[in-house]
């Protein structure tokens, strides 16, 4: 839920990646603070939750322009959380699902909307370096997996925009965000339940973990505030969580355990290795690169431009989360 400190004025919002685990949560809090939202989902997605609260849906394809035609119509702020988001799969869906979508929407969106807050990550400054204290005015770079690279060029093409005067824009960055069907949470107990995943360097590195809850507050907040136009926000708790404890106890809620420790280089050139021959067979990889870079590195970025400038802090702890988790799992993930 919002905090009570930030400008309740309501407006007419346009939420993409509406059924996500996170767009469902932005939803329903903008819904709480008095917004008229309008949600994009893809033909086919189950759209009865949006239905309940409410919300105008659109269905249309972010990647075919012609579907979406209209969708910024009488939209104040559009919040664009829609991409393809897992660490496999081949570059060129990458940049359509991410890229591509992001440049149909931002020219759907220039010269009608007030604000454009895209939801991009901290994997724009690349892989296979720590990020411990890295700020959000420190260059992002393309490193070669899809994802990280098709961000890059997405957050490249949104500050175009804003440069450009066509509306006012924002980057939020998250780190690894959990909560109930968060991707750092399916996809762990999926692969638990057929095979152990090893630690990284021993799970010794912090998890870099952002709360569904933290993340939704930040994101309104850039939507809301003033001094967000034009600037870039790191999202990440406050929370001293190590991989080696997050996964023992996410393993536990099924009954397993994490697996062996391997060494980051050993893992890096494993996870390159089951990329290229996995990938083109669209099989998925027992773990990539982009996964050995999160859980084999020191991703605390910086966060205190945001708490400075948007009042932002962590709205609940860790346990807090891992109880939600826990009847997620309990319920069926469902």
């Amino acid at each position: 839920m919002l905090r009570e400190d930030v400008d309740a004025m309501p407006a007419h919002v346009l939420v993409t990646g509406a059924t996500g685990c996170i767009g469902s949560a932005l939803v329903v809090a903008l819904v709480a603070r008095g917004d008229s939202v309008r949600a994009l989902a893809l033909p086919g997605e189950d759209i009865s939750k949006l239905e309940s609260l409410g919300v105008e849906v659109r269905r249309g394809d972010l990647a075919a322009s012609e579907s979406i035609r209209g969708l910024a119509d009488r939209i104040d702020t559009v919040y664009h959380l829609a991409g393809r988001v897992t660490d496999w799969g081949k570059r060129r869906i990458f940049y359509r699902d991410i890229y591509e979508a992001t440049k149909n929407l931002l020219e759907e969106s220039g010269g009608k909307v007030s604000r454009f807050v895209y939801v991009s990550s901290i994997a724009a400054f690349g892989m296979g370096r720590h990020l411990r204290g890295v700020r959000e005015t420190d260059p992002i770079r393309k490193t070669g997996h899809p994802y990280n690279d098709a961000k890059c060029d997405a957050e490249r093409l949104v500050r175009e925009y804003h440069d450009l005067g066509a509306m006012k824009c924002v980057i939020v960055r998250p780190s690894n965000v959990i909560g109930p069907g968060s991707v750092w949470v399916r996809d762990p107990l999926s692969r638990m339940r057929s095979m152990p995943i090893p630690l990284i360097d021993g799970g010794r590195w912090s998890a870099s973990f952002v709360s569904v809850e933290s993340l939704v507050d930040g994101i309104i907040r850039a939507g809301n505030m003033d001094t967000a136009a034009g600037r870039v926000y790191h999202f990440r708790d406050d929370w001293d969580v190590t991989w080696r404890r997050y996964l023992t106890d996410l393993s536990a809620l099924i009954g397993k355990r994490p697996g062996i420790s391997v060494p980051f280089r050993v893992a890096w050139i494993l996870g390159s290795f089951f990329e290229r021959v996995l990938t083109p067979l669209g099989v998925r990889p027992p773990f990539t690169r982009l996964t050995v870079s999160a859980m084999g590195q020191d991703n605390d970025v910086d966060t205190s431009l945001a708490k400075k400038e948007l009042g932002w802090r962590t709205l609940v702890s860790y346990e807090e989360t891992m109880r939600s988790i826990s009847e997620w799992v309990t319920n069926g993930c469902r």
